[in-house]
């Protein structure tokens, strides 16, 4: 087998390949912090590929990665099929999401070296060359299936912020995780305050006049 990289085993580790698979969904079927704004089919269709090859790379995919826009598509539906592992309110829900990809969706278990270019390890997909969807959809699959294993507990979760539509990993043990970042967190302290405020000076305001005759 060919050297390979010291790192490889941390880029592909199981927790790097839920955070792939959350990150591709954010770029496939999530708004981040703003409400989605209407583009024609095409386009959007082409920003997307945009946003799915930069996440591909960032986790070490190797070039070239090319996407066509059917490629595109077929992921948006899986992405979609994934989002229901993360909007599980509990294990329970979590598992139950889990199995019912893994039973329709995902083939049996192998191992593969790609041909000796990386160690060995495990893929649900039908073969190396998949297509991306399948691949995406199959080794997000494993990655939070493992994690649910490891922790007992939902693999990720949807931001609790009403003006962000992103997914996320927990992981790790402390309180249980909202929101998808500290921006949409601070976002929704602050609003939660000033909603706050607005009732004590309004409740002050019709208070104030209680008296007069």
């Amino acid at each position: 087998m060919a050297a390979l990289p010291d790192d490889w085993s941390t880029r592909h580790s199981v927790l790097a390949n839920a955070r792939r698979a959350a990150a591709l969904i954010n770029a496939l079927s999530g708004t981040g912090d703003r409400e989605p704004q209407p583009k024609p089919a095409a386009e959007a269709v082409a920003v997307e590929a945009v946003a799915v090859a930069e996440v591909l790379r960032e986790y070490g995919e190797s070039e070239p990665v090319e996407l066509a826009p059917d490629d595109v598509v077929r992921m948006r539906v899986a992405a979609l099929l994934l989002r229901e592992v993360f909007a599980a309110e509990d294990v329970d829900a979590a598992a139950a999401a889990l199995n019912r990809l893994l039973a329709e969706q995902t083939g049996p278990l192998r191992l593969t070296s790609h041909g000796g270019g990386t160690p060995w390890h495990p893929h649900l997909d039908s073969h190396d060359d998949a297509p991306w969807d399948e691949w995406f959809l199959t080794s997000s699959c494993l990655a939070l299936t493992v994690l649910l294993w490891d922790h007992q507990r939902p693999p990720g979760g949807q931001c609790a912020s009403p003006a962000c539509r992103n997914v996320y990993i927990t992981s790790g043990p402390g309180p249980a995780r909202r929101y998808c970042s500290r921006r949409c967190a601070t976002r929704e302290r602050v609003a939660a305050h000033r909603r706050g405020q607005r009732a004590t000076d309004t409740k002050s305001g019709s208070g104030s006049g209680s008296g007069n005759s």
